[in-house]
């Protein structure tokens, strides 16, 4: 993943567009995103989706050998050195000799994402640098095999996850700069100094065969989190990375398993929810009728960074949050993890924050989906069968007028409990006397509906 500027633009997503096939940017290939259905997702499927969509909050891990280099001298993400400073692949791989991240304490991190308010967790099980974070039988180059620490942390947060009620995902990279086969190569890898040679089809079996490690050891996965697809042999035809193969093994193995792919384009046959990466989905986006997910970094790195301070408040967060909640999408909110295994201090602070807010506001959050109100200046709304609610995230008048022909019983503060003044006239609703603290990061509203005659 590379780091891109955010733009949250509070624009219109009416749910019942036609929407229309795009194209990605210089490729010249028009997809079809309601294509994505012409594969029958199986009844486990459909339910898993519905429960990814009720989830609403993620926590993202980007942890690696990279992680120990804390990105210094990376322009970029810290999770992309290995590219960015043209480190060869043999200087690279001797990371590995002394990576031994034994802070890590699977139990402590679950807890510290539950106690965030997340309901899952995707980490990187494969990064581009081809170093896995699991005990793979199909490769080496891996924690158990080249590494002093000689365990599998991923094994352990898989049962943690399973013990605490947190779904586990596995981010999996496509691209890959240390496998030999890898080749021909895309617009990245050039400088690992490997042979100009290589079996593409080969290591297409390799992927697959290390997907299967992921879907057959380590219990029920929520998800694969496809990565690196853009750079691939031939970046005009995404054919070459034969996908359909891929996805129906998956949902083979696991039939429940939700597949998304970060190609920053339509979705493709297989897929299983949409993901934006560091911007919320917005009309300027062609959306196809799957669930959406954005995820975003605490500061502007996915990997472990020294330099970085640029960390969002918690109030950003939150708003962003809420602002994806809105637009119908789930929040992945990534911490690139120190190499030692622990995660960094002010980002526990950061996720105990947004829990605390969760554990006030969430029913306004977890089993919701976006609107009925499309995204307007002053804030979102999102709804359930009992409630609509109005989330108040840029205004400072004590009233508020909103377009809304649903007929209202009440409408009540969600954080003190007390009702709200309104009138609703020839479908209009106008809050009244509301009072606004600047230190609140959202203001939530909760408009229960009146019960059909």
């Amino acid at each position: 993943m590379r780091y891109k500027v955010s733009t949250f633009n509070c624009v219109l997503i009416n749910l019942l567009l036609v929407f229309s096939s795009l194209g990605h940017a210089g490729t010249g290939v028009a997809i079809d995103p309601d294509k994505a259905q012409a594969y029958t997702p199986a009844p486990e499927n459909i339910k898993a989706r519905e429960r990814f969509q009720d989830n609403k909050f993620g926590i993202f891990l980007h942890w690696g050998l990279y992680s120990q280099l804390g990105g210094v001298g990376s322009p970029y993400g810290a999770e992309w050195i290995m590219e960015d400073l043209r480190i060869s692949g043999p200087k690279y791989q001797r990371l590995a000799e002394f990576f031994n991240p034994t802070g890590f304490d699977a139990e402590q991190w679950v807890k510290a994402f539950k106690d965030a308010g997340a309901k899952y967790i995707v980490i990187t099980s494969k990064h581009h640098d081809g170093f896995s974070m699991y005990d793979s039988k199909v490769s080496n180059f891996d924690i158990v095999d080249s590494t002093p620490y000689k365990k599998d942390p991923i094994k352990e947060l898989a049962n943690s996850a399973q013990k605490h009620g947190l779904q586990l995902f596995f981010y999996y990279s496509q691209l890959d700069w240390h496998h030999p086969d890898y080749y021909p190569w895309g617009r990245t890898g050039h400088y690992t100094k490997r042979e100009k040679s290589g079996d593409w089809a080969k290591y297409l079996q390799f992927q697959d065969a290390q997907l299967k490690e992921l879907l057959t050891q380590y219990g029920p996965i929520g998800g694969i989190w496809f990565d690196g697809w853009w750079d691939q042999e031939d970046s005009h035809n995404w054919d070459n990375w034969q996908l359909q193969r891929t996805y129906k093994m998956i949902h083979e193995l696991q039939p429940a398993t939700l597949i998304v792919n970060n190609h920053h384009r339509f979705t493709v046959p297989g897929e299983d929810y949409q993901g934006f990466e560091q911007q919320l989905p917005t009309n300027q986006e062609r959306l196809g009728k799957l669930p959406l997910e954005m995820a975003q970094t605490m500061n502007g790195s996915w990997g472990f960074s020294l330099t970085d301070d640029n960390y969002k408040t918690t109030k950003e967060l939150v708003q962003t949050l809420v602002s994806a909640a809105g637009r119908n999408a789930n929040y992945l909110l990534n911490t690139g993890p120190m190499p030692n295994g622990k995660i960094q201090p002010e980002n526990l602070k950061t996720f105990a924050e947004i829990g605390q807010w969760l554990k006030v506001f969430g029913k306004s959050i977890y089993g919701t989906r976006g609107g009925p109100i499309s995204p307007q200046n002053w804030g979102v709304s999102t709804h359930n069968n009992e409630s609509i609610f109005i989330h108040i995230l840029n205004w400072q008048a004590d009233t508020l007028s909103i377009e809304l022909a649903t007929p209202i019983k009440s409408a009540t503060n969600l954080k003190t409990s007390k009702p709200v003044n309104f009138k609703q006239v020839e479908g209009v609703i106008t809050l009244e006397n509301l009072k606004f603290d600047n230190e609140e990061y959202v203001q939530v509203i909760e408009l229960t509906l009146k019960p059909n005659d």
